[in-house]
């Protein structure tokens, strides 16, 4: 397997994106937005929803997010999800998925 194939379709600006503290919105409108991005997320719009929770740092809306890359076998992008909202029991368990993997290419390498 390239390695270089595992990053096809990420985010072009890296894997973690750098972005500025949201701004504080009123607590009004940042239920409107949670609310929006969650009727996103339901409709199978999950882009968008996502780039709404990014924004405002909505930890349940990202673990959602992460869970929806993680069925579809989407191991990095549910790894940075799960990041983003802080979210460290499914960070760990991917981080030992991800070492599994790792240990058996070098195991692999050496035979």
């Amino acid at each position: 397997m390239d390695i270089r194939s595992l990053f096809e379709g990420k985010p072009e600006e890296g894997f973690f994106i750098k972005t500025k503290p949201a701004a504080e919105l009123p607590s009004s409108q940042r239920a409107a937005l949670i609310r929006k991005g969650n009727a996103l997320f339901n409709e199978g719009n999950v882009d968008l929803a996502k780039r709404i929770f990014i924004t405002l740092r909505y930890g349940d809306g990202l673990i959602r997010v992460g869970d929806y890359h993680f069925k579809r076998n989407e191991y990095l992008e549910a790894f940075r999800m799960y990041w983003i909202a802080n979210e460290k029991v499914k960070s760990e368990k991917l981080i030992e998925k991800m070492a599994q993997v790792i240990r058996e290419w070098i195991r692999a390498g050496g035979e």
